[in-house]
């Protein structure tokens, strides 16, 4: 799904299903970056949980590298916009 797509389907989820539960398996980092709660899955266990700002705060861990590893620019933006 291209980002623009994404970005119609996460309005659209956000303002039909307000305080509900969803689970989400995402391939984009912008798509759960303000979520409540992500889980990291690294070979079909649970690797990190937390908020995204918790995630964030462990220099060394897996979501963190994932945010960095889009870039300057866009790990900034990430780290902006986290929950």
């Amino acid at each position: 799904m291209d980002g623009e797509t994404d970005d119609f389907v996460q309005r659209m989820i956000r303002s039909q299903f307000p305080n509900t539960t969803l689970l989400t398996i995402a391939h984009r980092l912008i798509t759960i970056i303000d979520y409540d709660k992500v889980i990291v899955m690294d070979k079909g266990r649970v690797a990190e949980k937390g908020s995204p700002r918790e995630l964030l705060a462990n220099e060394d861990g897996i979501f963190t590298a994932m945010v960095d590893a889009t870039g300057p620019d866009s790990a900034a933006q990430l780290r902006r916009m986290a929950k």
